[in-house]
């Protein structure tokens, strides 16, 4: 059944959530089915959205038969109004949406599938479908500019990137301070071990709930600088954390240890 899951299932694929007797199954799906409330062309409007980034990767139309495929196949599946015709993202580019949850809107009459892409979603190579943005194109309208739509982590962890990218090439003044920590480990960790500290502080010493948030905020930011070091992506962190949901903390730490 579509629902909204607490996080601790999560990592379970939706519809082995639901039980093994199929003949239940198949008229609880239907009876969802009938609640949706399709357009007059039987259609409702179906998002695919990353379940660690966020990121909206692309919006198509559904119907029944597409909705129905989606939640046995667990790959995301639309409908295409000009071939009239189902067709299953990645069918011809193999890049596949794994659809871990699906999500109805309020009224009924939109879709989400939250999952995890396997490449590229748009079929010009960029890796969601949503990369023009339109506060760039009113300064430039003549200027072609290519930047995904992303979150704070996101656009912290893209900003991090370019500095990255920038050592080595001339400069005037002072390095940014974000560049000063990319090129001294020592500095870095230093920082975090400072910053984590001032974080435990917050909470010894009774401090209000800005001043948490503003250390936790350094320590993330800093964190981010070595990772980026690392050559890690925070994708990846957060898909280890989702990968934890369904573990307890005590499982986790012996999985590490059997897999050092």
């Amino acid at each position: 059944m579509i629902r909204h899951m607490s996080p601790n299932v999560s990592k379970q694929p939706f519809n082995a959530k639901l039980g093994p007797d199929m003949g239940f199954i198949v008229a609880l799906v239907n009876t969802l089915l009938d609640s949706i409330k399709w357009d007059g062309k039987g259609l409702a409007v179906a998002i695919a959205q990353d379940i660690d980034t966020g990121a909206i990767l692309m919006q198509g139309f559904a119907n029944r038969d597409a909705l129905a495929k989606t939640i046995s196949s667990q790959k995301a599946t639309f409908y295409s109004r000009s071939r009239s015709t189902l067709w299953t993202k990645g069918e011809t580019s193999m890049n596949f949406i794994n659809v871990h949850e699906i999500f109805l809107d309020c009224d009924r009459d939109s879709i989400i599938y939250l999952g995890k892409p396997d490449g590229p979603t748009c079929h010009t190579g960029a890796e969601t479908c949503y990369y023009t943005p339109v506060s760039d194109f009113l300064q430039h309208p003549k200027v072609e500019d290519n930047r995904l739509a992303s979150t704070t982590l996101y656009s912290l962890e893209s900003t991090i990137s370019m500095r990255k990218l920038d050592i080595g090439k001339s400069e005037n003044g002072k390095p940014s301070w974000t560049k000063r920590l990319l090129l001294d480990n020592k500095l870095l960790c230093s920082k975090i071990r400072e910053e984590a500290d001032e974080l435990c502080r917050t909470l010894e010493e009774n401090e209000d709930k800005f001043r948490t948030a503003s250390e936790m905020a350094d320590v993330l930011y800093h964190a981010m600088v070595l990772l980026a070091v690392k050559d890690v992506r925070i994708e990846e962190v957060l898909q280890l954390l989702r990968d934890r949901f369904s573990q307890s903390g005590i499982e986790e730490k012996k999985s590490r240890k059997s897999n050092s």
